[in-house]
């Protein structure tokens, strides 16, 4: 599965959520690495909509059928000092900007998310700085 987008700013807020211990170790089973302390928001094009839409139903966010081409993987959440931090929906894959390098990646899908049309993606580098890209970008996720 292949998904088209364009990278665009979040609210700067993942850093928080990234860099709890209790995810980072399943990270590292998702990536083979830890993840970069923040994710990559990639507005996914129209072209892209059916497929990022069925990560959503395998993620159980949306109703309908999904391709079994990708095996969503499955992030827990945790309660730390009164405070929940919810589950999440992974998908293994790699990414690229242009005729770059691939850098591995996933996407990964919060329980509780407002993006309809936004992958945030993980990696264990800075994709901003690995592929490089900035804001407007267009970039290619190949899901496994």
């Amino acid at each position: 599965m292949r998904i088209t987008g364009k990278v665009s700013s979040g609210l700067g807020r993942a850093h928080v959520f990234m860099s709890q211990r209790h995810y980072q170790s399943q990270f590292k089973a998702v990536l083979g690495v830890g993840a970069w302390p923040g994710t990559l928001n990639v507005d996914v094009g129209d072209e892209s909509l059916g497929e990022f839409s069925q990560l959503r139903v395998l993620a159980g966010l949306e109703e309908g059928s999904a391709s079994e081409s990708v095996r969503p993987l499955r992030i827990e959440g945790f309660e730390r000092d009164g405070r929940s931090f919810g589950g999440a929906t992974a998908f293994r894959g790699r990414i690229k900007r242009g005729e770059g390098e691939w850098e591995e990646c996933a996407i990964l899908i919060p329980d509780l998310t407002r993006h309809a049309s936004t992958a945030e993606v993980i990696s264990g580098a800075f994709l901003r700085e690995s592929l490089p890209c900035s804001d407007g970008d267009l970039v290619e996720i190949e899901l496994s």
